[in-house]
């Protein structure tokens, strides 16, 4: 056992003396705090310049009904009695664009604009100044004019979510049902690819470079391997701590430097639990494919190629996320959630979008111990017969027989 203490000690130390550990550790608490820093800059610096300016807009009418509200906001419109007068204005710089409004425009809904700029569609600014205009002058004297103004104004949803008890529920939701699993999912996927790759380099450098050997001439198969584990996790661990205890203080710092909808954004407690445990989880299941991966590869380059084809599987969730979103009680992330490579981040986005049966959980984390126990097992053998074996990969034909004569 002491002997995996040194190991545990070597490995922890040279982890976190890293420079690429330093950097990711703490490169997102010093951006996070720089973005907040050069926001609440801008802000004291950048002052409102006077009046807004106005764009002139021309426009032909032809149906004879619209000469009223032409004041929309910063765009001022101005009528033309034909095109030609229109289109003199537009070249002489006296409007921006014009548009025309044909005779038949209450059955087609058709209107023209002209342009000197070469444009994919009329700014949005334009297009609603137009569209207001249009609408207000054919609802006047049909419509009261507050009834109007409230037709044109944007659909402001105010949403509260209850409890089954009927109060109020202290999670909300809103933006940081997005946000918040959004980062914590990418966190916990950086930082179970790089604890894993870190062990899987480590193990391919010293089997390449025949060091192993003289290791396990000092040291067995599962001291050496519980110390690199568990140096190497800790470490991990470590920095996802920091990660997860400065993300509170960098949202009340935003909070009261940047406002909006940040001040509404809450960490649950048990959110935070979740994603410890998930990333602790996570780490032995791909500490464990790292050891078996290691084993079997010739090289520290081969064996992280190998390696990304099935990280790839904990970042995966982020490319459905917009499914996740618009299908989130689809049988197809039940089953994901309970696959263990991508079960720790697709469960942390479900967890904080729209929340996981609790039957779920406790299959997920079921799973990934199985998986766990079941991927020592395997590492243990793999290591016996092909850590100390050196040139071509074995095949996967010859990776059965070798487990099954063992």
């Amino acid at each position: 056992m002491n002997k995996s203490l040194l190991i545990f000690r070597h490995e922890f130390l040279s982890t976190i003396k890293r420079a690429g550990f330093i950097i990711m550790t703490l490169a997102l608490p010093v951006l996070a705090l720089l973005a907040i820093g050069v926001t609440q800059l801008i802000s004291g610096i950048v002052k409102p310049s006077g009046p807004a300016q106005i764009t002139n807009i021309g426009y032909v009418d032809q149906t004879g009904g619209f000469s009223q509200f032409n004041s929309q906001g910063t765009v001022e419109l101005k009528p033309y009695n034909t095109p030609d007068t229109a289109l003199r204005a537009l070249v002489q710089k006296d409007v921006k664009e014009y548009f025309v409004i044909p005779a038949d425009y209450a059955t087609n809904g058709m209107v023209t604009i002209y342009t000197l700029e070469k444009q994919l569609t009329a700014p949005q600014e334009v297009q609603t100044a137009i569209k207001n205009f249009l609408s207000s002058n054919l609802m006047v004297n049909k419509i009261p004019g507050a009834t109007i103004n409230v037709i044109e104004s944007p659909l402001y949803l105010n949403t509260v979510r209850v409890t089954d008890t009927g109060e109020v529920a202290k999670d909300q939701g809103g933006l940081s049902n997005l946000i918040i699993p959004l980062i914590f999912g990418v966190l916990l996927a950086m930082s179970l690819s790089f604890s894993s790759s870190y062990l899987l380099q480590g193990l391919g450098e010293e089997k390449e470079n025949r060091l192993m050997e003289i290791l396990l001439s000092s040291v067995s198969t599962r001291q050496l391997v519980t110390g690199k584990v568990l140096g190497i996790g800790v470490a991990g661990l470590i920095q996802v701590v920091v990660w997860v205890i400065s993300l509170p203080l960098l949202l009340h710092l935003a909070s009261a430097s940047i406002g909006g909808f940040i001040s509404t954004i809450h960490i649950q407690a048990n959110f935070l639990a979740a994603g410890i445990v998930y990333f602790i989880l996570g780490y032995l299941l791909f500490a464990v494919l790292a050891l078996c991966i290691a084993s079997i590869s010739p090289t520290a380059r081969e064996g992280q190629g190998m390696a990304a084809i099935f990280t790839m599987f904990s970042v995966a969730p982020f490319w459905f996320l917009s499914l996740l979103m618009l299908f989130p009680n689809s049988s197809v992330w039940i089953v994901f959630s309970i696959f263990p490579f991508s079960a720790p981040v697709l469960v942390i986005l479900r967890l904080g979008l729209y929340g996981i049966p609790v039957w779920q959980l406790a299959a997920s984390m079921a799973v990934m111990v199985l998986s766990i126990i079941a991927g020592l097992l395997l590492a243990a053998k793999l290591l016996r017969i092909y850590l100390l074996m050196y040139g071509k990969r074995p095949t996967i034909p010859e990776i059965v027989r070798s487990i099954g004569k063992s």
